[in-house]
């Protein structure tokens, strides 16, 4: 009987150390989840934070910023001469910056045909000019001075400017267009887009045509109309011609100036107007034959 009570107190003392041990592991494994999951909220608030700092310092800061100009197209003009045109906006960043008052501002320039402004987040801006190209040079006459100024297919007036007139294609010089006053932006007179559009096809073409004429005259007419008198750069024959101006009328003035120039310097005006070629001599201008 004793021996049973032993074995049976034996048993419960081992059965309880056992329980014990397996609470104790259970209790140790708890707290090893525990600061594993510990660990986990804090590496993940540490990465949360290192990313809203990414995101402050990569998009909110540039946004607050000034915007960088990203300036392109532009032939004529720098891009710090555009950027200079944009400084009456006073956009302190780039939430503050209007693309509509951007537009608005560089199309004022009559030397500005086209401009594209976008905003890039989070702090760009993608301007893109296309500046007006001269297809003709005329006078206008202002406070008693004279002085060039462009004319682009569309026929408006715009200033002259070196790094845009010295091109392998010649530019043709028209006098005689009735323009009284000088507006940059101003259009020539409607009746003479016509000939603005002849020349601007002519310039278009492979043959530097207009690298034979010096000038082309502009002659009124009674009831609106007008006439054309072109001056050839290698001839002092002056060639009168009607508003048809086009490559077969400039070829057909080149043969005939050919058939003048072997005739011999007398000849001083040539008419190729009403479908038939007349000649006039110095001598007949000058005592006033017609």
């Amino acid at each position: 009987m004793n021996n049973l009570n032993f074995a049976i107190d034996e048993y419960v003392d081992q059965d309880y150390f056992l329980t014990t041990k397996n609470i104790s592991s259970e209790k140790k494994a708890e707290k090893s989840d525990n600061k594993i999951k510990i660990i986990k909220v804090i590496f993940g608030i540490f990465c949360f934070l290192l990313l809203c700092e990414l995101v402050v310092f990569k998009y909110v800061m540039p946004s607050l910023s000034s915007p960088k100009l990203t300036i392109s197209g532009q032939k004529v003009y720098s891009a710090e001469e555009i950027a200079k045109k944009l400084i009456p906006m006073n956009a302190t960043s780039w939430f503050d910056f209007d693309v509509n008052e951007a537009a608005a501002i560089l199309s004022s320039d009559s030397a500005i045909e086209n401009v594209v402004v976008q905003k890039k987040f989070p702090d760009k801006i993608l301007i893109n000019v296309i500046e007006r190209s001269p297809v003709a040079v005329t006078f206008v006459s202002e406070k008693g001075r004279t002085f060039p100024v462009n004319v682009d297919k569309n026929g408006i007036l715009f200033p002259c400017n070196s790094k845009i007139n010295n091109t392998e294609k010649t530019i043709p010089i028209i006098s005689g267009l009735p323009v009284e006053y000088m507006t940059y932006g101003r259009r020539v007179p409607s009746k003479y887009k016509t000939l603005i559009d002849q020349i601007a096809e002519i310039n278009e073409l492979p043959q530097n045509y207009f690298a034979s004429i010096s000038e082309i005259c502009v002659k009124s007419k009674e009831y609106g109309n007008y006439e054309l008198a072109l001056i050839p750069s290698q001839s002092k024959v002056k060639v009168l011609t009607d508003r048809a101006l086009n490559e077969d009328a400039l070829k057909y003035m080149m043969i005939v100036l050919d058939v003048v120039n072997q005739l011999g310097n007398d000849v001083y005006e040539v008419d190729l107007r009403y479908g038939a070629v007349a000649f006039r001599t110095k001598s007949e201008v000058e005592q006033g034959i017609e």
